[in-house]
């Protein structure tokens, strides 16, 4: 007989208030691996369970540095670039320009296009950087063989003690689960 693979144990709490109090439990009794599900954001859910900070922001500010430094460069490079810097053969060779007798680079008219390009730059960073931390786009979740999955998205609180958790056993998680006034409690598979 082929065992099948577990996802975890889930059990379904009917408020907010039953699910905040039950992830601190559960956190107390040392799992790690604990996720939430709810039908709307919880910001008490994150500290009950103990979940960091996101690091998105650092990518962002990474990718907006980026696109001030390239746009500077680009506009240097194009009005005082030094012409010997790169090979003829690339094509590439700038000459000054003077336009309107203005000096070859100035940052003050750069100041729009740095802003649009360190704009560009963090926000392709932002929903990039989301989408994989996310681990998205995700078609399938072992979460979906809950039996009531479907009412997470309209009046269901499910926690997860996911089998990854180094002190996972489904016997005690479930009995821990019951212990915290679940609505129901069940072992989840992953396929």
């Amino acid at each position: 007989m082929i065992e099948k693979e577990l996802y975890g144990v889930a059990a379904a709490f009917n408020s907010p208030d039953q699910i905040v109090k039950a992830a601190r439990e559960i956190r107390k009794a040392g799992y790690t691996k604990v996720e939430a599900f709810t039908p709307f954001p919880m910001h008490a859910i994150d500290d009950a369970l103990q979940i960091p900070h996101s690091k998105l922001g650092y990518f962002v500010i990474v990718g907006g540095m980026t696109g001030t430094a390239l746009a500077l460069l680009l506009q240097w490079w194009t009005g005082a670039g030094d012409p010997h810097l790169l090979p003829t053969w690339t094509g590439l060779a700038a000459y000054p320009l003077m336009i309107g007798g203005k000096p070859p680079f100035a940052f003050e008219p750069s100041i729009p296009i740095t802003f649009e390009l360190t704009v560009l730059l963090a926000s392709f960073t932002a929903v990039f950087g989301m989408l994989a931390l996310n681990g998205l786009p995700r078609l399938w979740h072992p979460i979906f063989n809950f039996k009531n999955a479907l009412r997470i998205s309209d009046d269901q609180f499910v926690l997860v003690i996911e089998k990854t958790d180094p002190k996972f056993d489904a016997v005690e998680a479930s009995r821990l689960m019951r212990s915290l006034d679940a609505d129901t409690v069940e072992v989840v598979e992953a396929e």
